[in-house]
């Protein structure tokens, strides 16, 4: 059995615009009711979702045949995290809060096994297909998403430097923290927000380096796709389900007499 190809992770490495969508509800069966609507990629969060090692694999399990790529967002930086996240299966890692070339190297060591870094080495686990994916070791370094989250001004005055580090497959921007750190706490759409993310991620894609972020706004999402910007998640499904609660009540209530 051979090591499946990544398409998230090649897509970007091409450059190809990439559609996806944050999935927060921790609920493996929420994800198969999204899994087939056909987005490139989804991303797992258990950073500011209370998800577990075992909702995860249920989630995993459910993108499993689409064709969708299931990332995962750890709570940190964190390499014991990280290595059990490897070995369930995830595809790839959104590392949140990166505020250093340091941060990022550590980051990056955490995915490879040594010499080039520090994963520890599980023998049979469902990331090699317990045993039976005999090129495993061999190939998923060049298979894994690895995608930094900056978050700050600091981190942003360092993006090229972040992004610039071996093994890394992209940038993401978190616009409600950066937001906040610039004072606008809960103005994650400010102009002067945007203006600082969209300047920066567009020096970062004219070297070619893959930038990523997260809006809830459809028309805004393909604004900035059309742009500098390579993968963007469009909604989460907290977010859907949400709105279309709210709208569905508000539209009969509206008729009522």
């Amino acid at each position: 059995m051979e090591f499946p190809l990544n398409p998230f992770t090649r897509a970007l490495a091409a450059g190809q615009k990439q559609l996806g969508l944050w999935v927060s509800l921790s609920s493996p069966f929420v994800a198969e009711v999204t899994a087939p609507a056909g987005f490139d990629w989804a991303l797992i969060d258990m950073e500011h979702a209370p998800n577990d090692y075992f909702t995860v694999l249920g989630q995993l399990q459910a993108f499993a045949d689409s064709d969708t790529t299931a990332i995962v967002r750890p709570e940190w930086n964190d390499p014991v995290m990280v290595k059990r996240l490897l070995d369930l299966g995830v595809r790839g890692l959104l590392f949140p809060m990166i505020q250093s070339v340091e941060e990022a190297e550590q980051a990056v060591a955490s995915t490879r096994y040594p010499p080039r870094g520090f994963r520890g080495v599980s023998g049979a686990m469902r990331g090699n297909k317990f045993g039976r994916i005999k090129d495993y070791v061999a190939r998923v370094e060049e298979e894994l998403t690895v995608i930094l989250q900056i978050e700050t001004q600091a981190a942003i005055a360092q993006a090229e430097e972040i992004a610039a580090v071996d093994g890394v497959s992209g940038v993401f921007f978190g616009p409600a923290d950066i937001a906040a750190d610039m004072g606008k706490v809960g103005q994650s759409m400010d102009t002067e927000v945007w203006n600082l993310i969209r300047s920066t991620a567009r020096k970062l894609s004219a070297k070619g380096v893959a930038c990523g972020t997260l809006v809830l706004d459809a028309d805004f999402a393909a604004e900035l796709l059309n742009d500098e910007f390579t993968f963007v998640a469009c909604g989460t499904d907290a977010s859907l389900l949400a709105r279309a609660s709210d709208a569905l009540l508000a539209k009969v209530k509206n008729q009522l007499k």
